[in-house]
């Protein structure tokens, strides 16, 4: 199997939604890979639907999303409104 998520796509990531390819803790950056990773886990559960380990994983980091967002959206609503848009997630 190959590996989805290798070390140049995750600089990438940073790099376009961090401030650089080395930035991994800004909420946005973290925010970004979150949603790389349900991308990927949500077309595996469609091929796959009684694989509950990655059912239970992509609960978690859709969890764990919605926390960095609503964090996102009480310190500053600009930059939450401007990656919900980038990132083309709803509300």
């Amino acid at each position: 199997m190959a590996e989805y998520l290798s070390s140049d796509k995750k600089a990438e990531i940073f790099g376009k939604y961090g401030k650089s390819n080395t930035d991994t803790g800004s909420v946005e950056s973290q925010v970004a890979l979150f949603s790389y990773r349900i991308a990927h886990l949500t077309q595996h559960m469609k091929e796959n639907h009684k694989d509950f380990g990655t059912q239970r994983s992509l609960l978690r980091l859709v969890g764990k999303r919605r926390q960095l967002l609503d964090y996102l959206k009480a310190k500053d609503i600009e930059r939450y409104r401007e990656l919900i848009k980038a990132l083309g997630l709803r509300k």
